[in-house]
């Protein structure tokens, strides 16, 4: 019998439950909960991860319909870390000014901030997020909804009508979630129609600022949005390693945590 007294097929169920639970792993939380080490956490980890399970991650690991082909609904990541997200939502507002024009992708994150603008008045919208439009109606702030093709998983507008309707406009800042942040290659989202519209949105963006919660460090999908250069400022959770800390601090990127 391990030293944590469960068979370690029985840990890994505990480690499949807890990921399911809460959305992400860490190796060092795990050992600590487990009372074993981290070695063995680890290959608990690796094991999972070839059985496909699990994806593996720098630290820990991911559920695995965050691998790069699987494009989870707005419904399924609402489950999702919410706390963070509405902490991040309150830090992003704080960057934004009466009289602006605020720029939001899709996403359950900048849904939150959409919410936390409601109280503002002098305050212009664009969007491609058909729920984020219906979200701020019957407010004070000027809504921008942009035409395109609906993607029924994200309640997004995309392709070409989105994109021309977004090159006649300018936005003081954008807020851009996104599915993947690989400090080394960039930003990353699943979807190659949203990849595009997210590239548009940065073009007429004065300031991007990518809102994301820590579980999104590390991950690539299959669409590349854009490097890692080209974002202004970063507003996360206090539970991204020190290592994404590092990098995107070396890259010059303002950060937040919440």
């Amino acid at each position: 019998m391990p030293s944590d007294g469960l068979f370690n097929e029985e840990r890994r169920r505990a480690i499949l439950a807890m990921l399911h639970r809460d959305g992400r792993v860490l190796v060092k939380d795990l050992a600590r909960h487990f009372r074993i080490s981290q070695i063995t956490i680890r290959k608990d980890l690796e094991i999972l991860d070839s059985q496909g399970a699990v994806q593996r991650t720098h630290g820990g690991a991911l559920p695995v319909q965050a691998g790069a082909l699987l494009d989870p609904t707005l419904r399924e990541k609402e489950k999702l870390h919410r706390r963070e997200k509405t902490r991040i939502a309150e830090a992003a507002v704080k960057l934004v000014e009466e009289g602006q024009s605020v720029l939001l992708d899709s996403g359950t994150t900048t849904t939150a901030i959409a919410r936390a603008l409601k109280d503002m008045s002098q305050l212009t919208v664009i969007t491609n997020a058909i729920n984020i439009a219906a979200e701020l109606a019957g407010t004070h702030i000027e809504v921008i909804l942009t035409g395109g093709m609906l993607r029924k998983n994200s309640f997004s507008l995309v392709g070409p009508l989105a994109e021309q309707t977004l090159q006649q406009l300018s936005a003081d800042i954008l807020f851009l979630g996104v599915d993947g942040f690989d400090t080394r290659a960039g930003l990353f989202t699943p979807n190659l129609l949203e990849a595009q519209v997210n590239r548009a949105m940065v073009e007429i963006a004065r300031r991007t600022v990518a809102v994301c919660d820590s579980s999104k460090f590390g991950c690539r999908n299959l669409s590349l949005i854009m490097p890692t250069s080209a974002v202004h400022e970063t507003i996360t959770d206090k539970k991204i390693s020190k290592q994404h800390l590092k990098a995107l601090r070396d890259a010059d990127i303002e950060v937040t945590l919440v």
